[in-house]
Parts: C-alpha cells; structure tokens; sequence
C-alpha cells in the first residue's frame, strides 16, 4: 500500500488527509513544537539546519526519534563534522516560513533542509503563492551564505482542491529545482511512507517511528551526496 514516486495517491491517503483538513489532527492543526538537536564537543562541526513544519519537529514522537537526529546518527557513525539542527515548526506554511526564515539565519549555515508546502496545500493556498516563496527562502539562503548548500524537499496533495490543484501543487517542487541547479532535490519527502497506516500515526498524516526513520533514509540519499 506503499506511495510510489510519480503515482497517484492512494484513496486512504486521500481520505486521511482530507479528513484531517477537515477538523482531525493534521499538520497545519497540530501544537508548536520546537526540536533543536544540539551536539557536544564539536566546536569546528558545520551546521545542517532543517527548516520545516511538524514533519520535521517529528510531531507525536521523540526528539531521539525526529528525522533531523536520525541523520544525525548517520553522520556520526561516519565520522561528519556536522551538527543537525532541528527547527521545524508545526503549522508553518511558506508564508509564516518565510517571515521567520532571517531570524533563524542569524546561527551560520553550512546546507540549508528546505521542507515546506504541506500545510499550503491543505488548506488550498494559491500554487504561485508557494511557489513563490519557496524561491524566496531559497534565494535568502544563498544570499546571507553564498557557500550554503540547498536540499528542498518535495511534497504532494491529495486532490481535495482538484486534480487541477494537486497536479499545479506536485509540480512547483521539480520547476524550482529546475530553475535552481545549484539545488540538490528530493522529489518527494514521504515516498515509501505517506498512505501507509503502519508508518503514520492515527492521524494518517504524520509518520510513526519507523515511518520518521524510512524519511530519514530517504532525505540522506541525497543528503549524503552534498556532505
């Protein structure tokens, strides 16, 4: 019942999803949390700052079990001077991200996790609204450090608004990477996970610990490729 890249989405994770927009628990619904990984002893180690909403604060889990602390663990076993910064925030969109994007840009970073846009397509935000600012955290990264390395996550809707809309939405992701090169792109963030009621909580949106720890897989991929 797994979610396959570039396929449709199922029907359980439509009516998920479409429920919880609706009134149950979901991403755009859930309480703030603020996760920050912080790592002893390593005074020299770059910065990898994950920027996105409860999917990266790892909502309903553990801080040792958020995505951002299982790369963590990664980069450890091999020995990486990187520090994984956690700063997900449940229910930002890409509105309420990029208000409070040079705020947290003033701690140095070294590669920048872009993960943003779902809470923007369930509650129908026009596509050229996200679109837009997604490039514009994209082009203030790069601009406050030049140096800084761009990882943007993809992410997909279930067609409550339309397939018009879900398609328009699925779209912006691979359009901005195509347009920004120097980006690294990860089509879609909960490929393997997302329509799974194993590998999400009750809520059907987000994922349980062995669903953060599949995303966790997923995301170092292509992380590992920038380090």
């Amino acid at each position: 019942m797994k979610l396959k890249l570039n396929h449709l989405i199922r029907p359980m994770f439509i009516l998920t999803l479409f429920i919880s927009a609706c009134g149950s628990p979901a991403v755009d619904n859930a309480p703030v949390e603020k996760k920050e990984v912080k790592i002893e002893n390593k005074k020299e180690a770059k910065t990898i700052l994950f920027f996105g909403n409860s999917l990266t604060a790892g909502f309903g889990l553990s801080l040792e079990e958020s995505f951002p602390l299982l790369i963590q663990k990664k980069v450890d076993s091999l020995n990486l001077s990187y520090k994984c910064v956690n700063a997900g925030v449940s229910g930002e969109t890409t509105t309420t991200g990029l208000n409070r994007l040079p705020w947290v840009l003033k701690q140095k970073v070294d590669v920048f996790v872009l993960e943003l846009g779902a809470n923007d397509g369930l509650r129908g935000i026009p596509v050229a609204t996200s679109k837009k600012n997604l490039i514009a955290m994209i082009l203030k990264v790069q601009e406050t450090y030049p140096k800084a390395k761009v990882v943007l996550c993809g992410m997909q809707v279930p067609p409550n608004m339309g397939e018009t809309y879900a398609n328009d939405f699925k779209a912006i992701y691979p359009e901005i990477a195509a347009a920004h090169p120097s980006i690294r792109f990860i089509p879609f963030l909960l490929d393997g996970v997302a329509g799974d009621p194993i590998l999400n909580q009750a809520d059907g949106i987000h994922p349980t610990v062995e669903g953060a720890r599949i995303v966790s897989e997923t995301i170092w991929t292509f992380l590992k490729e920038v380090l």
